[in-house]
């Protein structure tokens, strides 16, 4: 078909948006087979069904770059405590936290899990998101860990999304092993890694280093483990405190690190050098009422790519929408409205090792977002409201 009388929010090239205000695009199967000004379309594509969207915005179809979101049960209750005053221990004590998910998940089937997750990614594919990543982590054993990614698989063959799975064994240390963080990492994450990767389960690698989770060390060992395997890595860095970890992450050529709040120069420098994006998650700076905020600025100033994403999970980010993501981007963090859509679509793509999605060009999957806006800014400006006029999966409305 062909989409005319519309504009593009291409991101490629160096104008705001790399917006084309008078385009129209070609797609041909899957993918897109021409993108251009409306008034110079080749002759070649002059047979094609038109589509007149009356001068509305496109957008590359949302990528949501990381996401917890297939888990057991939620902890609504925990909220309810924390604000009527409990402490950290105290909920711990009655069985929240980390460990509250753990248990809920390790109870429920793929199935369930599937079942559980669905109505979260419908949520985010009805504000034009067309791919998603997953991550386990919530499992800490073997058996509930491939579970877990079995489900996100799943996901993909249930809904017109495209899902990328992350093997997070080193998320956090379960009961059971309390005060055996080394044996953990030796005799249930790396196995647990090795049988997923056997199964086909696994696209890249995550870690938690912090001082609540993993050390810089034990998190090099997982690291080596998947490359060895040939997969990418990323990591859960600096959100609490600087262990250096996006310096380690970079020093293995990491997709991402994510979180960073606590990310200084030197560790920018090193991302900056290696390639690494930026991974910024507002909403569980939001949900913990946090204070730290990343170093946008730097990251601008050393051009390391910035991408957001909902970070959507039981505890820390219960957050499914995307938009409202970018809005808390620029709100929270003063990124620009360009930077926000740029982060939910090329940079996303470059964080999950994607180069066939995130911008409108010829070659690209045809997975696009077609808004009811005049602007591209208005996607970051608005609150708790979706424009989304249609979305476009694989060439298919």
């Amino acid at each position: 078909m062909l989409l005319r009388n519309a504009k593009l929010a291409t991101q490629i090239g160096t104008a705001p948006y790399g917006l084309i205000e008078h385009g129209a695009i070609a797609i041909d199967g899957s993918r897109i087979s021409w993108v251009g000004v409306d008034n110079e379309i080749p002759v070649e594509f002059s047979h094609l069904s038109e589509v007149n969207l009356e001068g509305r915005l496109i957008t590359p179809g949302f990528i949501d770059c990381h996401t917890h979101i297939v888990a057991g049960g939620n902890r609504a209750q925990e909220f309810e405590m924390r604000l009527n005053g409990a402490s950290y221990e105290e909920i711990a004590r009655s069985g929240g936290g980390i460990v509250s998910t753990v248990n809920a998940t390790r109870a429920a089937s793929e199935s369930d899990l599937v079942a559980e997750a669905l109505p979260r990614v419908d949520a985010l594919i009805a504000e034009g998101v067309s791919v998603l990543e997953i991550k386990s982590g919530y499992g800490l054993d073997k058996d509930t860990e491939l579970r877990m990614l079995r489900a996100a698989r799943q996901i993909e063959k249930e809904r017109p999304v495209k899902v990328v799975t992350t093997f997070l064994g080193a998320h956090a240390l379960p009961l059971e092993m309390a005060n055996q963080s080394d044996h953990y990492i030796d005799e249930v994450c790396i196995p647990t890694l090795l049988a997923a990767h056997a199964e086909d389960l696994v696209d890249a690698v995550d870690g938690f280093c912090e001082g609540i989770a993993f050390q810089p060390n034990q998190i090099a060992r997982v690291f080596d483990a998947a490359k060895k395997l040939g997969l990418p890595v990323k990591l859960h860095a600096e959100q609490l405190s600087n262990l250096g970890g996006a310096k380690l992450a970079a020093s293995y050529g990491a997709l991402s690190a994510d979180h960073i709040e606590y990310l200084d120069e030197q560790g920018v420098k090193a991302m900056a050098k290696a390639g690494t994006t930026a991974v910024i998650l507002p909403g569980a700076f939001y949900t913990l009422r946090e204070t730290q905020q990343p170093p946008i600025d730097l990251l601008r100033l050393n051009r390391v790519p910035m991408a957001l994403a909902t970070d959507s999970n039981p505890g820390s980010s219960p957050l499914t929408s995307l938009l409202l993501t970018m809005n808390m981007g620029c709100t929270l963090f003063r990124m620009t409205p360009e930077e926000a859509l740029a982060g939910v679509t090329k940079n996303a793509a470059k964080a999950l090792g994607l180069s066939d999605c995130g911008s409108l060009a010829a070659g690209m999957r045809a997975d696009l977002a077609v808004w009811d806006v005049d602007h591209p800014a208005e996607l970051s400006y608005r609150i708790g409201f979706n424009s989304l006029f249609t979305r476009f999966f694989g060439g298919r409305a």
